[in-house]
């Protein structure tokens, strides 16, 4: 009887200090990504493209001020510790719980980043849908979302990466799945945080995040209470699966307020990628279901509190099919005034937790209509 085959170790050094198979960059990279050393990629958004030819901007322009011909969305980890169901990644993808390969040094990041997403770009250049200012204006980058792929708080230098943006005025959002409580209580000020509450309970996060961690539930609380300590912006994500997590908006409800969060959006499931795979095309909520269930969170946050402490519906985006709820102290104020952050960030001395307040503004009127969203013609 013969023995099994064994599989071969890697080959060199590099392959351990990767989080990519080649196979694995083979796809990516057919899928338009660009991959930056050995743990980081740039991919555009389709509202960036969707922007340039004046077809409009995503909902972080309408909610936030983010101009999304100017922003780049990257992520600085592939790799990630759950495997959300309604996720968009391939079984392919890295996950991991703690860190296993070489550490990139920011600076690196940052330029090849900034280099890979202008030459992803270059071919609007000659698209005649493609104003001349809009596509001069998206060669400099004011906004970064951490965002792509994957954990990009477990990248072990983010705060040198996100001040080393900041001090090239691009400004900083991120996305956290909740799963690193003690890489969120060492986050130091970022322009904006997002926390994912992907569940309302214990049963229904473990069904939906699939987490690899066997203490999730306790690291998903503990995360929600360390953001609760930040003062900068910051934003709980719920990503509506019809008929799945679309329940106990009272649960939902108190953990927002265990989380002190800013703004809570509240957005619908996309049946895209490798989700198609895990989940029915039912699973895809409308507009209007969405809107409905956080009308139901947005009752229930209001439910016996202070008038200080209370939310209201703030904004929506119909083609992102997302809502906005903000606290009732921004009085709607829910933009950016990025002048003033990077005013009060690129200092000697650094803030380590600025106050929201401080860089928040009145949002524009933006019409949802092709020819009006920021650039100038």
């Amino acid at each position: 009887m013969s023995l099994p085959m064994l599989q071969s170790a890697p080959e060199t050094r590099e392959e351990i200090r990767s989080q990519l198979t080649p196979t694995y960059q083979a796809e990516l990279e057919h899928q338009q990504y660009r991959i930056v050393g050995h743990h980081s990629a740039v991919k555009v958004c389709g509202w960036t493209k969707n922007m340039l030819r004046g077809e409009g901007g995503c909902y972080k322009f309408k909610f936030y001020g983010i101009r999304s011909h100017q922003c780049m969305q990257m992520t600085v980890n592939l790799s990630c510790a759950n495997r959300c169901t309604f996720c968009w990644r391939g079984t392919k993808a890295p996950v991991e719980r703690e860190w296993n390969w070489e550490v990139d040094d920011p600076d690196f990041i940052i330029e090849e980043s900034l280099e890979a997403h202008k030459t992803l770009l270059n071919g609007f250049g000659g698209n005649e849908k493609v104003s001349k200012a809009a596509f001069e204006q998206s060669k400099h980058v004011g906004h970064v979302a951490l965002s792509l792929t994957g954990e990009p708080i477990a990248y072990p230098k983010i705060n040198l990466l996100c001040q080393k943006f900041h001090e090239k005025n691009i400004s900083t959002f991120l996305v956290t799945n909740a799963q690193y409580p003690d890489a969120i209580k060492n986050l130091n000020t970022i322009t904006q945080l997002y926390l994912s509450l992907d569940a309302p309970n214990k049963e229904l996060l473990k069904q939906v995040d699939i987490p690899l961690f066997p203490d999730f539930w306790e690291r998903y609380i503990q995360s929600i209470q360390n953001v609760a300590q930040k003062k900068y912006r910051k934003t709980a994500r719920l990503t509506v699966v019809k008929s799945i997590n679309d329940v106990q908006p009272e649960k939902y409800a108190e953990l927002i307020r265990m989380g002190d969060f800013d703004f809570v959006e509240i957005k619908g499931y996309m049946h895209v990628g490798e989700s198609q795979k895990r989940l029915s095309r039912e699973c895809m909520p409308n507009h209007e279901e969405v809107r409905a269930f956080g009308m139901k969170v947005l009752e229930e946050l209001n439910k016996q509190v202070n008038e200080n402490e209370k939310y209201e519906f703030a904004s929506e985006h119909l083609p992102s099919d997302v809502i906005l709820l903000a606290k009732t102290k921004y009085n709607k104020k829910t933009w950016i005034d990025f002048d003033r952050f990077f005013e009060l960030i690129n200092v000697t001395k650094p803030p380590e937790n600025l106050d929201a307040m401080e860089y928040s503004k009145a949002r524009e009127d933006v019409k949802e209509s092709p020819n009006d969203f920021g650039v100038t013609q």
